[in-house]
């Protein structure tokens, strides 16, 4: 995964849709930020990625999937719009 650009539009969307890090913590795991923003973002917040990320980069993240970011709706639709067939929703596993 490529390190994304540390930009005014880039923050604003970490600091929305990763709330529990600053965003410059966010924006520097690329993988768990684009699996928030694939889950939790709204159109002007894919709209500030444009040309910074694409399919393949959305794809990759499908591939290597955080446990218990994806819910299930928005799960099947990066499949979907990736064109790959949906496995099973990643789920976080908890020791006991």
């Amino acid at each position: 995964m490529k390190v994304l650009p540390i930009s005014p539009e880039l923050l604003a969307v970490a600091e929305r849709v990763v709330w529990f890090k600053t965003p410059s913590e966010a924006l520097a795991e690329p993988m768990h930020f684009l699996a928030h923003v694939m889950t939790y973002g709204t159109v002007e917040d894919l709209r500030a990625l444009d040309g910074i990320v694409g399919r393949r980069e959305f794809k990759e993240v499908l591939e290597n999937a955080p446990p218990g970011v994806f819910d299930p709706r928005s799960w099947a639709y990066w499949n979907l719009k990736c064109g790959r067939a949906p496995e099973r929703l990643p789920v976080r596993h908890v020791d006991v």
